[in-house]
């Protein structure tokens, strides 16, 4: 055992003088041809001491290191991970827990239970719902809209769980143009297909026309019914308005399923919380903790208002499955059974910053974000899109050239931003969502993308 202390402390003091390292990282990293050479060779037919093995690991994988945890790397919508949220992350590697029930794991349910609660005051999610800590975006929006499947087509006397869908009635998905492209995954997962898509035409900054909305929802066809609403949009930051698509939604007794990967935490802050009104009423939600929560990867949330509806569509039982069905909680809320204790970050994170500090996380990175449409904007550049949260796009002229920087931009290593197409465009997308970037990353980022774009 004394071995594994001198193994795990090996560990975690280069993790240590990894994260103390990214403030000053190049942000791409500068050697990946050695990469396969250094992971490459034969199966060893004996064993390798463990110390011997974490060191060859740390030799191999350093020169293909992306600084995505650093303070300007500004794609993917991605976070960093919080310190109290890392080292309970690591804990949670060493404890090596099975989170599937509070039989397997009590510590890990009891975390989630207790996580899940807070997630739910910060976000003004009813109460009562249900909370699925699964992997990220995609994982949640399966889980929210397998909820909304199950209960649509119960409604229409047709148990699908039970039955499947060949026979069932056909049901109708309406959502925003602009729709998340794990949308349109859950979609064909979940056996309903990208085709039942209606599409609702976006608006300006791409947010949905809310009487676009009444339209399709008129158009028909009567009968089992999902809406999709985004808050958030992945390449402007605009959000659904909320309120009014819900109370159309439900007066056609549609189900309302919001994808908030990184918009609904416009929520747990007094400054964006008007973005998000009325997102109380939605049935279920989908939203990523490795985003402006800044958590380890991969932790997202599930959310479903009705419950029972969630345990139907995603629980399993089993005569060897020890502790099954009691009150939804672990494995019953998530297509895993095999379940890491994710609970323990997302508990620890949120403890580390409380109310105030993530409110804080969400201003600053709206706040560094107009600051980036502003500079580049006065360096002569055009920003595309209304900066609603933390999204920016910028156009360079023609779109040749807007792809030329932008691959620039990614291999010089000052910053790293991601190109997009929108509105049949090619622009450079800059997200910032990282609790650690400061004004002088931002203007860091700023003259050298100006450097380079000349």
């Amino acid at each position: 055992m004394e071995d594994l202390t001198h193994l795990f402390r090996l560990a975690a003091d280069h993790a240590a003088d990894y994260r103390r390292s990214l403030p000053d990282r190049p942000v791409a990293p500068p050697d990946q041809a050695a990469l396969a050479r250094a992971f490459s060779g034969p199966l060893p037919a004996t064993p390798t001491p463990p110390q011997q093995v974490v060191a060859d690991l740390l030799a191999a994988a350093e020169p293909g290191l992306v600084a995505s945890a650093g303070p300007r790397y500004f794609g993917f919508v991605v976070g960093g991970a919080l310190p109290a949220a890392t080292a309970a992350d690591m804990l949670a590697v060493g404890w090596d827990q099975l989170a599937f029930n509070a039989v397997t794991s009590p510590a890990a349910i009891a975390a989630e239970a207790t996580a899940g609660a807070w997630l739910k005051e910060l976000l003004d999610i009813p109460t009562t719902a249900s909370v699925g800590f699964v992997t990220g975006g995609q994982a949640a929006n399966t889980a929210g809209l397998a909820a909304a499947r199950h209960q649509v087509l119960a409604d229409a006397g047709w148990d699908v769980e039970r039955r499947g869908l060949i026979g069932a009635p056909p049901v109708r998905v309406i959502a925003g143009a602009e729709r998340h492209a794990t949308i349109d995954r859950s979609l064909r997962l979940l056996g309903l297909g990208v085709d039942a898509v209606r599409p609702v035409p976006a608006g300006p900054n791409g947010a949905i026309d809310p009487g676009a909305l009444r339209d399709v929802l008129r158009a028909g066809p009567v009968g089992p019914t999902i809406v999709c609403l985004q808050a958030g949009n992945v390449n402007t930051g605009a959000c659904d308005e909320l309120r009014e698509a819900c109370e159309l939604a439900h007066r056609h007794g549609a189900w309302v399923h919001v994808d908030g990967a990184f918009g609904l935490w416009a929520a747990a802050s007094p400054t964006t919380r008007h973005l998000v009104d009325g997102l109380e009423l939605a049935d279920s939600w989908a939203c990523d903790g490795h985003k402006w929560l800044n958590l380890p990867y991969d932790t997202a949330f599930a959310f479903c208002a009705r419950p029972d509806s969630h345990a139907a569509a995603m629980s399993l039982s089993a005569a060897y499955l020890v502790g099954s069905g009691g009150v939804p909680a672990g494995a019953d809320l998530t297509a895993e059974s095999s379940r890491r204790a994710r609970g323990f970050a997302v508990w620890a994170g949120l403890r580390e910053l409380g109310r105030d500090g993530l409110a804080a996380v969400v201003d600053r990175c709206c706040a560094l974000a107009r600051r980036f449409a502003d500079g580049l904007t006065a360096a002569g550049f055009e920003v595309a899109n209304e900066v609603v949260l933390n999204q920016v796009l910028v156009g360079f002229g023609d779109d040749a050239r807007t792809d030329r920087v932008v691959a620039a931009v990614q291999a010089d290593g000052t910053c790293w931003a991601g190109g997009t197409t929108w509105r049949g465009r090619r622009l450079m997308r800059i997200s910032v969502s990282n609790a650690t970037t400061t004004e002088a990353d931002v203007d860091r980022s700023i003259a050298a993308i100006t450097r380079l774009a000349a």
